[in-house]
């Protein structure tokens, strides 16, 4: 085996690779090959020493992103393992092979020889990946019982535990045995390849080559295989006493709370969620993030874990080395000891008999009273049944009395409700509900089959109208919502929970990725249900129609009644003008919410109503509709429907809700724009604007940092909010949450950014510019869509409009893609729009955007057309321009494609 790496493999400077000669487990001398940023520095220089660790069967090459990123005063350290990449192969007269022992033996001698052993003061943090993840905790361990200063541990896609079902997959089970090992691991490379091809996006040829590149033959895959079968899947295998006692001691390092990260890759077909669970078991304070779409290389498939681990080591580590505590991320919305249902307390206090929730499908209606009985029973039975304080409960159940009553058991007993609604879509709701991994599953039949099919984790327990225990043990349910409900009759109340204990786990619409999990507290709760019903002016005389699945839950919070219209809620267009008075009529509602998606049907029905359903429209005294941009041209016609009601679209997204609202006249006097008024922030909510850079990069590449946050009109940039009601934090997503409240505190609690662009205008008024992820970053600088589309879409023969940028960030080009009328779109041929069409559209874009005009400005590079336009599954509202732009650039690649 040569003893250095090849020249010009990617992304390796050659002067980290070194050789040091240490004493191995056997005291045996062994040349090791490793890469190093800094081998001639002074120890004194040094703030603090990371030290990484590979798996099987790759190299130290894994962590080449790492010392590039590294921070000032750092030093990186990555070992290639004795007998893997460019290392020694530790044969001779002790030849024997190679345990989990032996290897965090070697590593320890080795970090002696280096000086950062137990003598050394030097902080140091532990990276791992795969079973280097264990050699590391292993080391971690042994040197931090040594004396050593461990400031952190890092582990990536590893474990420390696999005894449970699908702990240990079946191929690595098989490529232990003899035969099989040679074959897979030794005399064949397809061990050493399998490792890379696995990764999506498929690694460059020239990566993969360069991870096998230490492994050109038989002889030096030997290690490979012993590595393999070292894996302890018996409880009498010779490793298997190492492995546990290293699982026990990570436990105590989660007591001492050594700061840990957990970086996750989900579609790993190694490590599984349960991997995941074990290791935030025994480090409950770690932080995790879970990189969606990566997988077992998770360092590969997201190269931004080498900057996420740094700024963990920024803003965890460092102050940590201080003595500093951790940043409170959580401020109490008040000092009340009210619960987030106090309000429904209220209600069964002085209007017991007042309608609570009722549903238009079923004719199903209970009281204040009705329901607080049904709660109080359901909470002390799932007590009963084993759901204890902090456990999460996922709820597969269709808006209604049911999930009203499920929920708020759930947080009378300090569960953490989970609710990922079905307008994720199948495929988003599966990945929501794997990664928060619940403890429970409370569901209806449909959504057993559904958690099945999505290995969704969790006892189950069946909703199901009657006592049906046949039908529970054929859908994989423990028991049925009844017989847990008869379980608590008679028993006693539920202690109550603390009023900042986490309390729900909701989901993002997934419109700029994937959906993310948003954790509130349930003072925070409180808080959103207070600001929601002062913001509208509800009362106990008010009943609203939840037609926005979401809302359906915050009657109680607000003690104010409920009904359910009957519709499906994961196709909001399915709400039409009949069914919105019929939800009217059923509860002698005086409110509405509803999404653009459902007024817009809601408009389009309403020539079916009868006198007495437009009569039960007439009542309605406010209507509010968020989610998406709504067009003026949608409220004007909704007045004819709801003619009494004041119309109002408030502004606002999963994270922080409300923020600010608006109400028709007021869109009405604000004229057009440069985005979508969206009225001035509301009392108790505190809005910024961070001024986006004329450039987002540096021409080394590193990013431009926004300007100074600033109210200033006319300002555009990311829209930052502070409340009390701004979510606590993103579930396991933690260089996603450190960036959305990178700002600090604000007047009213953390600061969150919100993705979003916008504005202030000369009145105070914000004004929402489009998504910060669909900002087009042309040559003149960065233009913003929403403006640009709301004046083309005025257009007589446009339906629909969407700007996007193509090509490479700060030369992209502007490219407009339509829906057009039917008419227009059947004169089309090719997905180019009609020269005539693309006058019109330019000059309407002239209009709105100077700069884009010629000479001067890029213009716009093409008009494209499309029958529909990609929609978050949840609004059905917002465009995903990032799709569209992706469609729009194989189309002028000249791909045949089809539907964007």
């Amino acid at each position: 085996m040569t003893a250095r790496p090849p020249a010009g493999l990617p992304g390796l400077d050659p002067a980290w690779s070194r050789n040091v000669e240490s004493l191995d487990a056997d005291r045996m001398v062994r040349r090791w090959h490793l890469l190093d940023t800094d081998p001639v520095t002074d120890p004194a220089e040094v703030q603090g020493i990371m030290l990484c660790v590979h798996g099987n069967p790759t190299w130290s090459y894994l962590w080449r992103r790492f010392l590039s990123a590294r921070r000032p005063g750092w030093r990186v350290i990555a070992v290639d393992q004795l007998g893997m990449g460019y290392s020694d192969q530790p044969t001779g007269s002790l030849d024997r092979p190679r345990t989990l022992a032996h290897r965090i033996d070697d590593l320890t001698r080795l970090t002696d020889t280096l000086c950062i052993g137990a003598d050394s003061s030097t902080p140091v943090v532990a990276v791992g990946h795969d079973w280097g993840g264990i050699v590391a905790s292993g080391w971690a361990l042994r040197h931090r019982e040594r004396g050593g200063h461990l400031a952190g541990l890092v582990l990536a896609n590893t474990s420390v535990h696999h005894d449970f079902e699908g702990g240990l997959p079946l191929a690595l089970r098989v490529a232990r045995w003899g035969p099989l090992n040679a074959a897979t691991c030794v005399t064949t490379p397809l061990f050493v390849r399998a490792a890379t091809a696995l990764s999506r996006p498929p690694l460059p040829r020239e990566v993969r080559d360069a991870f096998a590149a230490p492994y050109p033959d038989a002889a030096s895959r030997s290690f490979v295989g012993q590595f393999v079968a070292d894996i302890p899947a018996e409880p009498q295998h010779p490793t298997r006493a190492t492995f546990d006692q290293i699982a026990t001691a990570l436990t105590e390092v989660g007591s001492a709370r050594i700061p840990a990260l957990l970086l996750r890759g989900p579609a790993d077909p190694v490590f599984s969620e349960m991997h995941l669970r074990d290791l935030r078991r025994r480090l409950p304070h770690a932080q995790v993030h879970r990189y969606e779409g990566a997988g077992h290389l998770v360092t590969e498939d997201a190269p931004r874990t080498a900057a996420d681990t740094w700024n963990w080591i920024a803003e965890v580590v460092q102050p940590s080395l201080r003595g500093e505590a951790p940043d409170e991320v959580h401020q109490p919305a008040d000092d009340s000891t009210a619960p987030a249902w106090s309000a429904l307390l209220d209600r069964v206090r002085d209007t017991p008999d007042d309608l609570a929730v009722a549903e238009v499908r079923s004719g199903r209606r209970v009281s204040f009273v009705e329901l607080e009985q049904e709660i109080a029973n359901l909470s002390a039975g799932l007590l009963r049944h084993g759901v204890t304080a902090g456990d999460r409960v996922a709820l597969l159940v269709p808006p209604g009395i049911d999930l009203t009553v499920i929920l708020y058991a759930c947080w009378r007993i300090g569960g953490v409700v989970v609710v990922a609604d079905a307008g994720l879509g199948a495929r988003g709701m599966g990945r929501a509900l794997r990664g928060t991994g619940p403890d429970h599953v409370i569901a209806i039949a449909k959504g057993l089959l559904a958690v099945r099919a999505l290995r969704v984790p969790g006892r189950r327990i069946l909703v199901h109208r009657a006592e049906s225990p046949l039908l529970a043990r054929a859908l994989g349910a423990e028991t049925t919502l009844d017989t847990v409900r008869a379980l608590g009759r008679g028993g006693a109340p539920a202690p109550q929970p603390p009023v900042d204990a986490e309390c729900a786990i909701l989901f993002t619409s997934g419109s700029t990725g994937p959906a993310k999990g948003v954790v509130y507290r349930s003072d925070q709760i409180k808080a959103q249900a207070g600001h929601t019903r002062g913001l509208y002016g509800l009362s106990d005389e008010d009943r609203f129609v939840a037609a926005f699945a979401p809302f359906a839950l915050y009657g109680p919070a607000m003690g104010v009644g409920s009904v359910v219209p009957d519709m499906d809620v994961t196709a909001p267009a399915t709400l039409t003008a009949t069914g919105l008075a019929d939800a009217v009529l059923a509860a002698e509602a005086t409110t509405v919410f509803a999404s653009p998606a459902s007024l817009r049907n809601v408009v389009a029905t309403s020539a079916e109503l009868d006198d007495e359903h437009q009569a039960a429209l007439g009542r309605i005294r406010v209507a509010m509709s968020a989610g998406a941009p709504i067009p003026l041209a949608l409220l004007h016609n909704l007045t004819a429907v709801l003619p009494a009601a004041t119309l109002h679209t408030p502004y606002g997204m999963t994270e922080c809700l409300p923020v600010s609202d608006v109400v028709l006249e007021e869109l009405e006097a604000a004229g057009t724009g440069n985005g979508v008024c969206v009225g001035r922030p509301w009392a108790g909510v505190e809005v910024l604007i961070a001024p986006l850079p004329s450039t987002p990069e540096h021409p080394d590449g590193t990013t431009v940092e926004d300007g100074e946050l600033t109210a200033e009109p006319d300002v555009t940039g990311e829209i930052v909010v502070s409340a009390e009601h701004v979510k606590n934090h993103y579930d396991q997503l933690w260089a996603t949450q450190s960036a959305s409240t990178r700002d600090g505190n604000g007047a009213h609690g953390p600061r969150h950014r919100t993705g979003d662009v916008g504005h202030f205008d000369g009145q105070g008024r914000l004004w929402v510019e489009g998504r910060r992820a669909h900002v087009v970053h042309t040559a003149v600088g960065p233009l913003t869509p929403v403006a640009l589309e709301l004046r083309i879409q005025r257009l007589p023969a446009v339906r629909d409009a969407a700007v996007v940028g193509v090509g490479p960030i700060g030369t992209q080009a502007v490219v407009v893609v339509l829906q057009l009328e039917d008419d227009v779109a059947n004169s089309h041929v090719g997905r180019l729009a009609a020269d005539w069409l693309t006058a019109a559209v330019r000059a309407a874009a002239a209009d709105v955007e100077p700069r884009l005009s010629p000479p001067g400005g890029p213009g716009i590079a093409a008009v494209l057309w499309a029958e529909r336009f990609p929609v978050d599954i949840r609004h059905q509202s917002k465009v995903d321009r990032s799709k569209l732009a992706r469609w729009a650039s194989r189309i002028l690649a000249g791909q045949r494609v089809g539907h964007p």
